[in-house]
C-alpha cells in the first residue's frame, strides 16, 4: 500500500535504523533507498536492512527523490530522509492515512527541532510575500512528505535542495488537498555555514522561479538571479575552498572520456547548428580563444534547457560513475576538465559524482543562449603551457598549487589531442581509446572500454 522511499548520501551511521523503523508499519509494502554517490558503506548497509538500492541518474536530492518514485510499486509514497532518528512509532500511519481515507492528496509532517536557519531566514519570509496562502506551514523544507503517486507523477522535481519547496508550491497550485501533520520532535544532523549558504540560495531560486510561474514576479528578475548564481557556481573552481585537504587529485576529461561523445556536436544536431559547427570544429588555425568562441556563437537562439538535457541523456562510459566514487572512496578529489560548457560539465559532474568541474562559461539571458562566452581564467597560467594560451595542463598547475597535491599524486584521463598536455604532466597519465597515436604516446597507460580500468592502475 505503501512504498516508502529514502534519498541517502553518506548515511551509513543511520540508515539501517530508518530503514527498520519503516518496516515496521504493516502499511510498508516496499522500501527504497536512492543512494546518492555515497563513498561509505551506506547501499551495503541498506540492502543488508531489506531495502531495494538504486543509483541515482543525477547527483542532488531532488534527482534521488524522482528516481525513487520511478521505481515505486504502490499507490502512496512516503518520503523520509536517512538521517532521522526519534521518529515516533506512528509517523507512518499519520503521514499516510489521510492520503489512504481520501482526506488528502499531499501531506507535509510539521515538526519541532532544534535548527531550521534556511527556513526561518529565506522559506518562511518569502513565502509570506509570494504565496501568503503557504506561510502557515511550519515546516516546508522538511524531506518528509506523502503522497499519491499519480499527483506526485504530474508535478515538476527540482534537482536539488529546492525539490521540497517546489513540491508543496506545485502540488496546492494544482489543486490538491494539502494537509500539514504534526509528528512532534525532530532531530536532523545539523550542516556547516557553508552547506546551509548552498541550500539557502537553491530554495530562494525555486520560490522565485515558481512565484514567476504562477504570475506572481517579473519572469526577467529570476533569470537575472539564475545567471548571477551559475557565473558564482563556476567561480567554485578558481577557489576550491570547500574542498578541504586532499593530497590526491584524479582529473577527467568529459568527451570521448565520461561521455560515448561530444556535447557540442550531439548539442549541434539536436538543434540543426552542425553546418555552423563545421568551420570552427577542430579548427587549429585560429588561436583556442577565438575557436571556442565562435563555437558558442554558433548556438546563439539555443534554449538554456537543450543544454543541460542533451548533457543529462549523452550516453556515459561504461564505468564512469562507478569509477570517480571508486576513486572518492580512496581518498581523491574528483574533476571533471573541459574546454566545453559549464552549463554541460555541471550536468555531467552530478551524473557521475565528481567533485567540481572545470569549463568556460556561455551567457544566457531570457533562458536562451546569448551565444557570448567567458573563457575559464584557470585555462591560462603565467607559467604554464606554451605552446596552447587555454590549456588542461594550466588547470592541473592551479589545482597542484591551490591544493597542495604533489605530482605524482595526480591522475589524468583523457583521450583527445587537447589533453596530451594534462595527460603528459600527470604522475599518472591514462589515454582512454586514444584518438591518436601522439595521445597514446603522451600517457603512461592505455585502456580500453571501460573507464574502470583505471581503478587497478592507481591500485585499487
Amino acid at each position: 500500500m505503501v512504498t516508502v522511499i529514502i534519498p541517502a548520501l553518506n548515511e551509513a551511521a543511520r540508515i539501517a535504523g530508518v530503514i527498520e523503523f519503516a518496516q515496521q508499519s504493516h502499511l510498508v509494502k516496499q522500501v527504497v533507498v536512492v543512494d546518492d554517490g555515497s563513498v561509505d558503506d551506506t547501499p551495503r548497509l541498506a540492502r543488508a536492512a531489506g531495502a531495494d538500492v538504486i543509483t541515482s541518474s543525477l547527483l542532488g536530492k531532488g534527482a534521488s527523490m524522482l528516481d525513487g518514485l520511478r521505481v515505486a510499486s504502490e499507490d502512496v509514497v512516503l518520503y523520509l530522509d536517512g538521517d532521522l532518528t526519534g521518529l515516533r512509532e506512528d509517523l507512518v500511519e499519520l503521514m499516510t492515512q489521510p492520503l489512504i481515507s481520501g482526506a488528502a492528496d499531499f501531506t507535509k509532517a510539521s515538526f519541532s527541532r532544534s535548527a531550521g536557519r534556511v527556513t526561518v531566514l529565506t522559506a518562511r519570509p518569502l513565502l509570506q510575500i509570494f504565496f501568503p496562502e503557504l506561510a502557515h506551514f511550519n515546516q516546508p523544507l522538511g524531506g518528509i512528505m506523502a503522497a499519491k503517486r499519480g499527483l506526485l507523477e504530474s508535478l515538476h522535481f527540482e534537482t536539488d535542495y529546492g525539490v521540497d519547496l517546489g513540491l508543496l508550491i506545485d502540488a496546492h497550485q494544482e489543486g490538491a488537498r494539502v494537509l500539514e501533520v504534526d509528528i512532534g520532535h525532530l532531530e536532523h544532523d545539523s550542516q556547516t555555514l557553508d552547506a546551509l549558504g548552498n541550500m539557502a540560495k537553491q530554495v530562494v531560486r525555486t520560490l522565485l522561479m515558481r512565484a514567476e510561474k504562477f504570475g506572481r514576479l517579473a519572469g526577467d528578475h529570476v533569470r537575472e538571479i539564475e545567471e548571477v548564481e551559475r557565473h558564482a557556481q563556476a567561480e567554485v573552481a578558481l577557489s576550491f575552498k570547500n574542498f578541504g585537504q586532499t593530497r590526491r587529485l584524479a582529473m577527467f576529461d568529459m568527451d570521448g572520456t565520461l561521455l560515448r561523445s561530444r556535447f557540442i556536436k550531439e548539442l549541434a544536431i539536436r538543434t540543426g547548428r552542425e553546418e555552423a559547427l563545421v568551420p570552427w570544429l577542430d579548427n587549429h588555425r585560429v588561436s583556442d580563444c577565438e575557436r571556442a568562441k565562435q563555437i558558442a556563437r554558433a548556438f546563439e537562439g539555443v534554449p538554456k534547457q537543450v543544454f543541460v538535457e542533451t548533457a543529462r541523456t549523452i550516453e556515459l562510459t561504461p564505468g564512469a560513475g562507478e569509477t570517480v566514487v571508486a576513486l572518492r572512496k580512496a581518498g581523491f578529489r574528483v574533476g571533471i576538465v573541459t574546454d566545453s560548457y559549464v552549463i554541460a560539465a555541471e550536468t555531467v559532474k552530478r551524473r557521475v559524482f565528481a567533485d567540481f568541474a572545470v569549463a568556460n562559461l556561455v551567457r544566457f539571458r531570457a533562458g536562451v543562449c546569448s551565444g557570448e562566452l567567458t573563457p575559464c581564467p584557470i585555462f591560462q597560467h603565467p607559467d604554464g603551457c606554451r605552446e596552447h594560451t587555454m590549456c588542461k595542463y594550466n588547470t592541473l598547475l592551479h589545482l597542484m598549487d591551490r591544493l597542495q597535491v604533489p605530482r605524482e599524486e595526480v591522475v589524468a584521463v583523457g583521450d583527445g589531442v587537447n589533453d596530451i598536455c594534462m595527460l603528459s604532466a600527470a604522475g599518472v597519465g591514462i589515454a582512454f581509446e586514444p584518438k591518436s597515436a601522439a595521445v597514446r604516446e603522451s600517457a603512461n597507460f592505455g585502456i580500453e572500454v571501460d573507464l574502470r580500468g583505471v581503478l587497478g592502475l592507481v591500485g585499487l
